[in-house]
């Protein structure tokens, strides 16, 4: 073989150079990860799927019976039940594809210390494999709209805006924090305590207004907030979201968006080494 035959690969060179060229080159690994994720999701369990709407469904009545029934916490006029399942509808997808990310480079290291890819598209394939996983337990939450003879509005057509903004949240940290976990495992033991944190630093057990009007906008930087609040609107007709919320949180993730791309590019280069 001569030095004309010999192919160099190479990732796009620059911080924010995130290769979409590459990334399109290589979709069918994309379809591979996220197909091969959903069929050993479930392989060899007794309900398979069902644990998707089992889990949720499970917190929501233990939420109901601490918080709703005991600490009789307002839930803005919507039945409990359904007022916390609504959140947790986009806080589980969040949670789930977070932590998938997160530990994504990591499990794949076999097959990073063998062959070139675009490293990025292990922490993408996350987050869109929960999207199956998603679509069941809406399913269910309409079920119980229904039950409780709540009305749909127009408002549902803006789901998917709301949707979208979780799933990039949740790349966006989990583009951080995979990175860094190919270096530090601690990172891995530090899922659990971040996301039960995060989960109470939501308002899904409790509404927004419950928050001081003062810190409202601080509270706001979560990215989640504007999430919930925005599924509550879209699902049970509860008042529109506040635009500042909503804007506060959408630019928190798109900072930690650009921040989580420079961050990973910059490490990406390693990870066959380190991993």
């Amino acid at each position: 073989m001569s030095a004309d035959d010999v192919v160099v690969v190479d990732p796009p060179s620059g911080l924010f150079r995130i290769g979409l060229r590459s990334l399109w080159e290589y979709r069918e690994l994309l379809y591979f990860l996220v197909w091969r994720d959903l069929k050993l999701r479930y392989k060899q369990t007794v309900i398979g799927i069902g644990w998707v709407v089992l889990q949720p469904l499970a917190a929501m009545v233990i939420f109901s019976l601490v918080f709703g029934r005991f600490a009789r916490v307002p839930s803005d006029g919507l039945p409990y039940p359904v007022f916390v399942y609504s959140a947790l509808l986009p806080w589980n997808y969040f949670a789930t594809a977070l932590n998938r990310c997160i530990l994504s480079v990591v499990g794949e290291a076999h097959l990073i210390s063998k062959i070139y890819f675009p490293r990025l598209l292990l922490p993408l394939a996350a987050p869109i494999s929960g999207l199956a996983d998603f679509v069941a337990s809406l399913v269910l939450l309409l079920g119980m709209i229904a039950w409780y003879h709540l009305q749909l509005s127009w408002a549902i057509v803006t789901l998917p805006l709301f949707l979208l903004v979780a799933f990039l949240a949740a790349l966006a940290v989990g583009l951080w924090l995979s990175a860094l976990n190919v270096r530090y495992r601690d990172v891995a033991y530090a899922i659990p305590l971040l996301i039960q944190v995060w989960l109470f630093a939501s308002p899904v057990v409790y509404p927004l207004s419950l928050v001081p009007e003062q810190y409202r906008l601080l509270y706001s930087l979560n990215p989640m907030v504007g999430v919930v609040e925005g599924f509550r609107w879209a699902l049970l007709g509860k008042a529109r979201p506040d635009l500042g919320v909503f804007a506060a949180s959408l630019t928190v993730v798109t900072v930690i968006l650009i921040g989580g791309l420079a961050f990973f590019r910059h490490m990406e280069d390693d990870f066959a080494d380190v991993v």
